[in-house]
């Protein structure tokens, strides 16, 4: 295929400079002997808030528009992006700044400093500041990717096209889409790639006046954290990297991955409705339920409900049962009503704290511009049906949507680079050697399991930590106590499971899944919020894979 290129950023020249720093120990905090350069102006958060009793800040920093493969400002240009940051201060003296990154991309990022801190232990607080930052083009960052803001209205079309007419309509639309991100959002979208935010990262780091840092990525954030640690791995003191994107799989082939991936955990929700049909009578076994589920999409494809959740609306918002199964109960319970009751008001709510949001514009622009200059996507349309069609029949829950999601990719009007490669091969970026933590759920939809034991393999230091069986995407301070001693341990003093074979390293049993709902009132068996979910909406969940 035809690929549009763009430089890729080398990391050979910083790496052969700087000796790979292990972590410190409690007694033997990272020095800050960088002074904050240009400096953190600290004060209230106008638009977050923090729980009673907890101090939160915000500040912003300026940052080069475009840099050199090592992170300078590149020659000849002035032009310059603001990021958003926030800060929950240690609760003692602070040694040490725990950096976040909630995943995406294109999702808003500094609230997850809040969400961190409160479920974090206390022995970790007292000494960690928890810091977090909204991606450049994303959230209160500025200059902000503007695309369509009307694209994500409800009812959208259906994404699987029920004729030629209907699938020519879905790419012109895609097409639009691409073109107006390039209209609207102008030059920002050439330096978008993960190398950009990862330069960024190491910027906020110094301005912080930490020589090393802590570094907390979920999700899309494991793959940011990759890239970090190999651009600048004398800058790291613990990573931790929680439902890892596979390091070897670039984005147009690990969305098809995605797709099979998030069919096999939407059936493990369906399965555990079918367990419990006394409470939802929706079907006593999984093909049941499924082919109830379907019937239902087939409906609002005639007549959507409300003139708000069609198809691809009751697509988004049952997506979330496949993140997570916190949700299983809510998500049964709205599924019910709509079927065996013909009550839409609780589909219509279940569509409105987890779909993908009306104004979820500058999230979409956002995920397409790192997506589609991430890495080469087919630059013909052949190509992407034919993929589509296989997904489609291997994983019919979101084979289409997933490719109709990422078509615009196909149009973008910037250009893609090559897929950054950690590794020892010709062209691969030297990989990061010292220790570090890979923490993955082996039921995950979001991002299937055999990514992390790549991860794994990719990252000599590093070591694995699963939750057998578990269905929940993002799982570090979860409330697994076997994960979370485990996460603990190794941010206080540098301890990790001993690397043995192929791994996992450590297996920790997952907690049982929740109990049905018996009611509108009833509470789940679990009630408290399980991984990046906490937030509801589409672009604080959606992985990018």
């Amino acid at each position: 295929m035809r690929r549009r290129t763009r430089a890729a950023v080398s990391a050979g020249a910083l790496l052969a400079v700087f000796a790979t720093a292990a972590p410190t120990t409690a007694q033997d905090p990272a020095p800050d002997t960088e002074q904050a350069a240009p400096g953190l102006a600290w004060g209230p958060c106008a638009d977050l808030e923090a729980a009673e009793g907890e101090a939160l800040e915000c500040a912003r920093l300026e940052v080069p528009l475009a840099r050199t493969a090592d992170g300078a400002p590149a020659d000849g240009s002035e032009a310059t992006v603001e990021l958003a940051l926030s800060r929950v201060p240690a609760t003692g003296a602070s040694e040490r700044t725990l950096l976040v990154n909630p995943g995406g991309p294109g999702s808003r990022a500094r609230h997850w400093a809040v969400h961190t801190a409160r479920r974090m232990p206390a022995e970790l607080r007292e000494t960690y500041d928890v810091v977090a930052f909204d991606p450049r083009g994303i959230g209160a960052s500025t200059p902000g990717i503007v695309c369509d803001p009307g694209h994500l209205a409800p009812v959208r079309p259906d994404t699987v096209p029920a004729d030629a007419s209907a699938e020519a309509a879905l790419r012109e639309a895609a097409a639009a889409y691409a073109h107006a991100c390039g209209e609207n959002t102008g030059a920002l979208l050439d330096h978008m790639r993960t190398e950009d935010t990862a330069h960024d990262l190491d910027a906020v780091r110094a301005a912080l006046g930490r020589e090393r840092i802590d570094y907390l990525g979920y999700s899309y954030g494991t793959y940011l954290g990759t890239v970090y640690s190999a651009l600048y791995p004398e800058r790291i003191r613990a990573l931790v990297l929680d439902s890892a994107v596979g390091p070897d799989t670039p984005w147009y082939e690990s969305n098809h991955r995605q797709s099979r991936a998030l069919d096999r955990a939407i059936g493990n929700f369906f399965a555990w409705t079918a367990r419990h049909d006394g409470v939802y009578r929706l079907g006593t076994t999984e093909r049941a339920v499924t082919d109830a589920y379907y019937r239902l999409r087939s409906e609002l494809a005639e007549a959507p409900d409300e003139g708000t959740v069609g198809p691809t609306e009751l697509e988004t918002a049952v997506l979330v049962a496949a993140y997570t199964d916190a949700v299983w109960p809510g998500v049964a319970r709205a599924l019910s009503s709509r079927v065996n009751d013909g009550d839409p008001a609780a589909l219509v709510d279940l569509h409105t704290r987890f779909g993908d949001a009306p104004d979820g514009d500058r999230a979409y622009g956002g995920y397409l511009a790192v997506q589609c200059t991430d890495a080469h996507w087919p630059d013909d349309w052949d190509t992407w049906r034919g993929d589509a069609a296989k997904a489609h029949v291997a994983a019919p829950f979101m084979g289409w949507h997933n490719t109709w999601y990422n078509a615009p990719c196909m149009d973008w009007p910037a250009e893609s680079g090559d897929w950054f490669q950690v590794g020892d091969g010709p062209g691969e970026h030297p990989a990061y050697t010292g220790p570090a933590l890979i923490v993955h759920g082996t039921e995950d939809g979001a991002t299937p399991v055999e990514g992390a034991h790549a991860l794994r393999a990719r990252l000599p230091g590093s070591v694995l930590v699963t939750e057998e069986g578990g269905r929940v995407h993002g799982i570090t301070f979860g409330g697994n106590t076997c994960v979370d001693e485990t996460v603990t341990a190794y941010l206080r003093d540098g301890r990790l499971p001993e690397r043995t074979g192929r791994g996992p390293d450590t297996a920790c049993a997952a907690r049982s899944a929740p109990a049905p709902r018996t009611g509108q009132g009833a509470p789940a068996a679990r009630a408290e919020p399980v991984g990046p979910v906490w937030l509801e909406r589409s672009d604080e969940c959606r992985q990018p894979v």
